[in-house]
């Protein structure tokens, strides 16, 4: 399996949660009346996302991905 290196220079904007999850009475399913949850805006670079959000009165915060650390390895070191 390999990990592929698609869509990693885009930026997202998610919205905090405004309430809670709280179990379906009949299901038992977690669940709420919030539909911003299920929002994700994408975005091509950081400046596009930090001016939607100023235009819109948005409070962000920016939190990077870490470095990517690659590890190499042969498929013979499954077997060692």
């Amino acid at each position: 399996m390999q990990s592929g290196q698609a869509k990693l220079d885009g930026w997202a904007l998610e919205f905090v949660p405004s309430e809670g999850q709280h179990a379906d009475p009949l299901m038992g399913w977690a669940g709420s009346g919030d539909t911003r949850r299920q929002l994700r805006l994408h975005f091509a670079t950081l400046e596009q996302a930090k001016a939607y959000a100023a235009q819109n009165a948005l409070d962000a915060t920016v939190i990077a991905t870490p470095p990517r650390r690659i590890k190499l390895q042969a498929y013979a070191d499954n077997f060692r």
